[in-house]
Protein backbone atom coordinates (compact mmCIF):
# COMPACT_ATOMS: atom_id res chain seq x y z
CA UNK A 1 0.00 0.00 0.00
CA UNK A 2 1.41 3.50 -1.03
CA UNK A 3 2.00 5.50 2.11
CA UNK A 4 -0.09 8.96 2.31
CA UNK A 5 2.20 11.92 1.21
CA UNK A 6 1.29 14.24 4.04
CA UNK A 7 0.01 12.83 7.01
CA UNK A 8 -0.55 15.34 10.33
CA UNK A 9 -0.77 14.03 14.08
CA UNK A 10 -2.17 16.47 16.89
CA UNK A 11 -0.60 18.62 14.89
CA UNK A 12 -0.65 22.25 16.99
CA UNK A 13 0.96 25.63 17.08
CA UNK A 14 0.25 28.58 19.77
CA UNK A 15 1.88 31.98 19.77
CA UNK A 16 1.86 32.09 23.13
CA UNK A 17 -1.67 32.53 24.31
CA UNK A 18 -2.36 32.66 20.83
CA UNK A 19 -3.99 29.94 18.77
CA UNK A 20 -2.44 28.89 15.34
CA UNK A 21 -3.99 25.87 14.94
CA UNK A 22 -5.56 22.44 17.79
CA UNK A 23 -4.69 19.02 17.15
CA UNK A 24 -4.88 18.58 13.45
CA UNK A 25 -5.09 15.11 12.28
CA UNK A 26 -5.77 14.37 8.57
CA UNK A 27 -3.66 12.43 5.66
CA UNK A 28 -3.52 13.35 2.08
CA UNK A 29 -3.26 10.55 -0.69
CA UNK A 30 -1.12 10.18 -3.27
CA UNK A 31 -2.18 11.96 -6.31
CA UNK A 32 -5.32 13.52 -5.17
CA UNK A 33 -5.98 17.14 -5.23
CA UNK A 34 -6.33 17.97 -1.33
CA UNK A 35 -8.08 21.57 -0.58
CA UNK A 36 -7.52 23.33 2.26
CA UNK A 37 -10.62 25.68 2.77
CA UNK A 38 -10.86 28.06 5.62
CA UNK A 39 -11.70 31.87 6.14
CA UNK A 40 -8.82 34.52 6.62
CA UNK A 41 -7.40 33.92 9.94
CA UNK A 42 -8.29 29.72 10.15
CA UNK A 43 -4.79 28.75 9.97
CA UNK A 44 -4.26 27.77 7.05
CA UNK A 45 -1.08 29.77 6.17
CA UNK A 46 0.90 28.26 10.19
CA UNK A 47 -0.94 24.51 8.81
CA UNK A 48 1.49 25.41 5.76
CA UNK A 49 4.42 26.47 7.38
CA UNK A 50 4.34 23.89 9.96
CA UNK A 51 4.43 20.71 7.20
CA UNK A 52 7.04 22.77 5.55
CA UNK A 53 9.45 23.27 8.99
CA UNK A 54 9.25 27.10 8.60
CA UNK A 55 8.16 27.08 11.99
CA UNK A 56 8.26 24.43 14.83
CA UNK A 57 4.82 22.47 16.20
CA UNK A 58 4.11 23.11 20.00
CA UNK A 59 3.31 19.23 19.55
CA UNK A 60 2.46 16.88 17.23
CA UNK A 61 4.37 15.93 14.53
CA UNK A 62 3.93 15.78 10.45
CA UNK A 63 5.03 13.57 7.75
CA UNK A 64 5.64 14.54 4.27
CA UNK A 65 6.34 12.50 1.62
CA UNK A 66 7.06 9.58 3.92
CA UNK A 67 9.59 11.64 5.88
CA UNK A 68 9.77 13.81 9.20
CA UNK A 69 8.98 16.60 8.59
CA UNK A 70 11.42 18.40 11.07
CA UNK A 71 14.55 16.32 10.37
CA UNK A 72 14.16 15.44 6.97
CA UNK A 73 12.84 18.88 6.14
CA UNK A 74 16.01 19.70 3.36
CA UNK A 75 14.92 16.82 1.51
CA UNK A 76 11.34 17.75 1.57
CA UNK A 77 12.09 21.25 0.33
CA UNK A 78 13.96 19.68 -2.74
CA UNK A 79 11.26 17.39 -3.42
CA UNK A 80 8.42 20.20 -3.12
CA UNK A 81 7.34 23.07 -5.16
CA UNK A 82 5.93 25.78 -2.98
CA UNK A 83 3.82 29.22 -3.56
CA UNK A 84 2.96 31.01 -0.43
CA UNK A 85 0.31 33.37 -0.24
CA UNK A 86 2.71 36.42 0.79
CA UNK A 87 6.22 35.88 -1.24
CA UNK A 88 9.49 38.44 -1.50
CA UNK A 89 10.79 38.35 -5.06
CA UNK A 90 14.27 39.67 -6.10
CA UNK A 91 12.79 42.92 -8.14
CA UNK A 92 15.62 44.14 -9.41
CA UNK A 93 16.35 41.09 -11.73
CA UNK A 94 13.89 40.28 -14.78
CA UNK A 95 11.95 37.11 -14.94
CA UNK A 96 14.42 34.93 -16.79
CA UNK A 97 17.03 35.92 -13.99
CA UNK A 98 15.37 35.33 -11.51
CA UNK A 99 13.84 31.89 -12.64
CA UNK A 100 17.81 30.95 -13.67
CA UNK A 101 18.85 31.56 -9.91
CA UNK A 102 16.10 29.41 -8.24
CA UNK A 103 17.07 27.15 -11.18
CA UNK A 104 21.24 27.16 -10.50
CA UNK A 105 19.51 26.95 -6.47
CA UNK A 106 17.99 23.90 -7.64
CA UNK A 107 19.42 21.75 -9.79
CA UNK A 108 17.67 19.19 -12.03
CA UNK A 109 15.38 21.88 -13.56
CA UNK A 110 14.22 22.26 -17.18
CA UNK A 111 14.38 25.42 -18.77
CA UNK A 112 12.67 24.54 -21.41
CA UNK A 113 9.88 23.66 -19.25
CA UNK A 114 10.46 26.57 -17.20
CA UNK A 115 10.00 28.73 -20.88
CA UNK A 116 6.65 27.18 -21.63
CA UNK A 117 5.33 28.12 -18.57
CA UNK A 118 6.33 31.25 -18.79
CA UNK A 119 4.25 31.14 -22.28
CA UNK A 120 0.97 29.40 -21.16
CA UNK A 121 0.98 32.22 -18.64
CA UNK A 122 1.94 34.73 -21.11
CA UNK A 123 4.46 36.61 -18.99
CA UNK A 124 7.33 38.16 -20.71
CA UNK A 125 10.21 37.25 -18.73
CA UNK A 126 12.75 40.02 -20.14
CA UNK A 127 10.81 42.42 -18.07
CA UNK A 128 12.40 43.43 -14.54
CA UNK A 129 9.99 42.57 -11.69
CA UNK A 130 9.45 45.60 -10.20
CA UNK A 131 7.75 46.62 -13.53
CA UNK A 132 4.93 43.14 -13.40
CA UNK A 133 2.01 43.80 -12.03
CA UNK A 134 0.73 41.81 -9.03
CA UNK A 135 -1.04 39.45 -11.45
CA UNK A 136 2.31 38.86 -13.13
CA UNK A 137 4.35 38.24 -10.16
CA UNK A 138 1.84 35.87 -8.88
CA UNK A 139 2.79 34.15 -12.34
CA UNK A 140 6.44 34.14 -11.78
CA UNK A 141 5.65 33.04 -8.13
CA UNK A 142 3.99 29.76 -10.08
CA UNK A 143 6.30 29.48 -12.49
CA UNK A 144 8.64 28.60 -10.02
CA UNK A 145 6.95 26.11 -8.28
CA UNK A 146 6.38 24.30 -10.84
CA UNK A 147 8.95 24.18 -12.93
CA UNK A 148 10.73 21.49 -11.90
CA UNK A 149 8.01 18.87 -11.93
CA UNK A 150 7.40 18.32 -8.47
CA UNK A 151 6.16 15.44 -5.99
CA UNK A 152 3.91 17.34 -4.33
CA UNK A 153 2.94 20.77 -5.13
CA UNK A 154 1.77 23.26 -1.95
CA UNK A 155 0.51 26.14 -2.69
CA UNK A 156 -1.46 29.35 -1.22
CA UNK A 157 -4.01 31.17 -2.98
CA UNK A 158 -2.53 30.45 -6.02
CA UNK A 159 -5.17 32.56 -8.02
CA UNK A 160 -4.87 35.76 -6.39
CA UNK A 161 -4.60 38.25 -9.07
CA UNK A 162 -5.31 36.44 -12.28
CA UNK A 163 -7.44 36.77 -14.61
CA UNK A 164 -9.90 34.41 -15.47
CA UNK A 165 -8.30 33.45 -18.59
CA UNK A 166 -4.69 32.81 -16.51
CA UNK A 167 -7.04 30.88 -13.90
CA UNK A 168 -7.85 28.91 -16.35
CA UNK A 169 -4.42 28.00 -17.43
CA UNK A 170 -3.92 27.31 -13.45
CA UNK A 171 -6.52 24.82 -13.60
CA UNK A 172 -4.93 22.87 -16.82
CA UNK A 173 -1.91 22.74 -14.98
CA UNK A 174 -3.38 21.01 -11.76
CA UNK A 175 -5.05 18.55 -14.06
CA UNK A 176 -2.27 17.83 -15.53
CA UNK A 177 -0.07 17.06 -12.19
CA UNK A 178 -3.42 15.34 -11.39
CA UNK A 179 -3.25 12.98 -14.70
CA UNK A 180 1.00 12.57 -13.89
CA UNK A 181 0.16 10.91 -10.13
CA UNK A 182 1.70 14.25 -8.46
CA UNK A 183 0.34 15.60 -5.44
CA UNK A 184 -1.31 19.19 -4.53
CA UNK A 185 -2.20 20.47 -1.51
CA UNK A 186 -4.07 23.63 -2.08
CA UNK A 187 -5.34 26.18 0.54
CA UNK A 188 -7.42 28.72 -0.46
CA UNK A 189 -10.78 31.10 0.71
CA UNK A 190 -12.38 30.34 -2.45
CA UNK A 191 -15.46 27.91 -2.78
CA UNK A 192 -15.62 27.83 -6.20
CA UNK A 193 -11.99 27.24 -6.88
CA UNK A 194 -11.80 24.21 -4.41
CA UNK A 195 -14.81 22.67 -5.97
CA UNK A 196 -13.38 23.31 -9.03
CA UNK A 197 -10.14 21.29 -8.90
CA UNK A 198 -9.98 19.23 -5.47
CA UNK A 199 -10.54 15.29 -5.23
CA UNK A 200 -11.34 15.99 -1.17
CA UNK A 201 -11.21 19.02 0.81
CA UNK A 202 -10.14 19.56 4.35
CA UNK A 203 -11.92 22.75 6.30
CA UNK A 204 -10.48 24.95 9.12
CA UNK A 205 -11.91 27.29 11.27
CA UNK A 206 -10.50 29.01 14.36
CA UNK A 207 -7.60 26.61 14.13
CA UNK A 208 -9.56 23.18 14.05
CA UNK A 209 -10.10 21.05 11.58
CA UNK A 210 -14.24 20.80 11.29
CA UNK A 211 -14.40 18.17 7.91
CA UNK A 212 -12.70 16.48 5.81
CA UNK A 213 -14.90 15.48 3.14
CA UNK A 214 -15.28 14.65 -0.67
CA UNK A 215 -15.90 17.27 -3.00
CA UNK A 216 -19.22 15.91 -3.88
CA UNK A 217 -20.49 15.56 0.07
CA UNK A 218 -19.12 19.66 -0.06
CA UNK A 219 -21.18 19.84 -3.53
CA UNK A 220 -24.19 18.42 -1.48
CA UNK A 221 -23.64 21.10 1.15
CA UNK A 222 -23.89 23.68 -1.01
CA UNK A 223 -26.05 26.86 0.04
CA UNK A 224 -27.41 29.78 -2.16
CA UNK A 225 -30.60 32.63 -1.90
CA UNK A 226 -32.74 32.57 -4.84
CA UNK A 227 -34.67 35.07 -6.02
CA UNK A 228 -37.56 34.16 -8.09
CA UNK A 229 -39.54 37.00 -10.22
CA UNK A 230 -43.68 35.77 -11.47
CA UNK A 231 -45.33 37.16 -14.16
CA UNK A 232 -48.76 37.47 -11.27
CA UNK A 233 -48.81 36.05 -7.61
CA UNK A 234 -48.13 32.74 -6.61
CA UNK A 235 -48.99 31.45 -3.09
CA UNK A 236 -46.21 30.60 -1.03
CA UNK A 237 -47.19 26.77 -0.54
CA UNK A 238 -46.41 26.09 -3.84
CA UNK A 239 -42.93 25.92 -2.70
CA UNK A 240 -43.80 24.46 0.71
CA UNK A 241 -42.10 21.45 1.89
CA UNK A 242 -39.63 20.83 -1.03
CA UNK A 243 -36.33 19.16 -0.47
CA UNK A 244 -33.85 21.47 0.49
CA UNK A 245 -36.02 24.55 0.27
CA UNK A 246 -35.70 26.75 3.61
CA UNK A 247 -37.21 30.21 4.37
CA UNK A 248 -39.48 30.93 2.10
CA UNK A 249 -40.96 34.28 1.28
CA UNK A 250 -43.42 36.19 -1.23
CA UNK A 251 -44.56 39.17 -1.93
CA UNK A 252 -46.44 39.60 -4.36
CA UNK A 253 -44.95 38.04 -7.64
CA UNK A 254 -41.74 37.60 -6.04
CA UNK A 255 -40.41 34.87 -3.98
CA UNK A 256 -36.95 34.00 -2.15
CA UNK A 257 -35.56 31.31 -0.64
CA UNK A 258 -32.84 29.08 0.67
CA UNK A 259 -31.62 26.25 -0.63
CA UNK A 260 -29.14 23.56 0.74
CA UNK A 261 -28.12 21.30 -2.10
CA UNK A 262 -29.33 20.74 -5.63
CA UNK A 263 -32.49 23.46 -6.67
CA UNK A 264 -34.31 20.98 -9.15
CA UNK A 265 -37.36 20.53 -6.87
CA UNK A 266 -37.37 24.06 -6.97
CA UNK A 267 -36.90 24.66 -10.31
CA UNK A 268 -39.75 21.92 -10.75
CA UNK A 269 -42.22 23.66 -8.48
CA UNK A 270 -40.87 26.94 -10.18
CA UNK A 271 -41.44 26.09 -14.27
CA UNK A 272 -45.67 25.60 -13.30
CA UNK A 273 -46.06 28.69 -13.31
CA UNK A 274 -44.96 31.76 -15.87
CA UNK A 275 -41.17 33.03 -14.42
CA UNK A 276 -39.77 36.17 -15.34
CA UNK A 277 -36.58 36.01 -13.93
CA UNK A 278 -34.69 33.49 -11.63
CA UNK A 279 -31.00 34.73 -9.48
CA UNK A 280 -29.25 32.69 -7.69
CA UNK A 281 -26.92 34.11 -4.75
CA UNK A 282 -24.01 32.01 -3.57
CA UNK A 283 -23.07 32.86 -0.35
CA UNK A 284 -19.84 33.89 1.21
CA UNK A 285 -17.45 30.89 2.76
CA UNK A 286 -18.35 32.36 6.36
CA UNK A 287 -21.93 32.54 5.83
CA UNK A 288 -21.15 28.28 4.62
CA UNK A 289 -19.53 27.96 7.72
CA UNK A 290 -22.31 29.50 10.27
CA UNK A 291 -24.78 27.07 8.35
CA UNK A 292 -22.67 23.69 8.84
CA UNK A 293 -20.42 24.35 11.05
CA UNK A 294 -21.55 26.69 14.15
CA UNK A 295 -19.58 30.08 15.13
CA UNK A 296 -16.66 30.84 16.00
CA UNK A 297 -14.01 33.52 16.29
CA UNK A 298 -10.79 34.20 14.03
CA UNK A 299 -7.63 34.50 15.87
CA UNK A 300 -4.15 34.14 14.18
CA UNK A 301 -3.44 32.97 10.32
Amino acid sequence: MVADVIVAERLSKWYGKQRGVIELDFAVHPGEVFGYLGTNGAGKTTTIRLLLDLIRPTRGRATVLGMDARRDAVEIHRRVGYLPGEFALYENLTGAEYLAYLAALRGNVDERYARTLAERFDLDLSMRIASLSHGNKQKVGLIQAFMHRPELLVLAEPTQGLDPLMQQEFYRLIAECREDGRTVFLSSHVMPEVERVCDRVGIIRDGRLVAVEDIGELKAKEIRTIDLHFAGPVPPVAFAGLPGVRDVQAEGDRVRCTVVGHVDALVKAAARFEVIDLRSHEPTLEEIFLAFYGKGETDVE
